[in-house]
């Protein structure tokens, strides 16, 4: 046995149920039973929202962290590249001194990425882009 409610609801709603009910097939306890059933589910659609949003944040503060290590990655590319064209085009056999220059450069190397990406200057950007900016 179905439980027994007793509502009020305002004349227009109510001649609205009417004319609804009025339809072959369609009772007004029917009708109400969907909207309660609905409104309740779609109810619980806002912490739904809520869960998304979360994520969503979530994900795009990963994207961002993402985003820096590739103009990192970049930045460190364009930086070498620029470096070793500059100053090796011929390399000799490498011995211990080569190797500490070798290990110096290494260091200013990172040092000066760092630099670059901490002042967000690209090394990959035209001289006529930086003096706009």
């Amino acid at each position: 046995m179905k439980p027994r409610h007793n509502i009020y609801i305002d004349a227009d709603t109510s001649a609205e149920l009417e004319a609804l009910a009025a339809r072959p097939g369609t009772s007004k306890s029917a009708i109400i039973g969907d909207a309660l059933r609905h409104y309740l589910r779609h109810r619980g659609a806002n912490a739904l929202d809520e869960a998304l949003r979360i994520r969503l944040d979530r994900l795009s503060r990963e994207s961002a962290l993402v985003r820096r290590d590739i103009d990192v990655l970049t930045e460190s590319l364009a930086f070498f590249v620029r470096l070793y064209l500059t100053f090796n085009a011929h390399t000799p056999v490498p011995d211990k001194a080569t190797q500490a220059v070798a290990n110096e450069r290494y260091q200013k190397f990172i040092e000066q990425v760092g630099r670059q990406i901490a002042g967000g200057r690209k090394s990959f950007e035209s001289d006529e882009t930086e003096a706009e900016q």
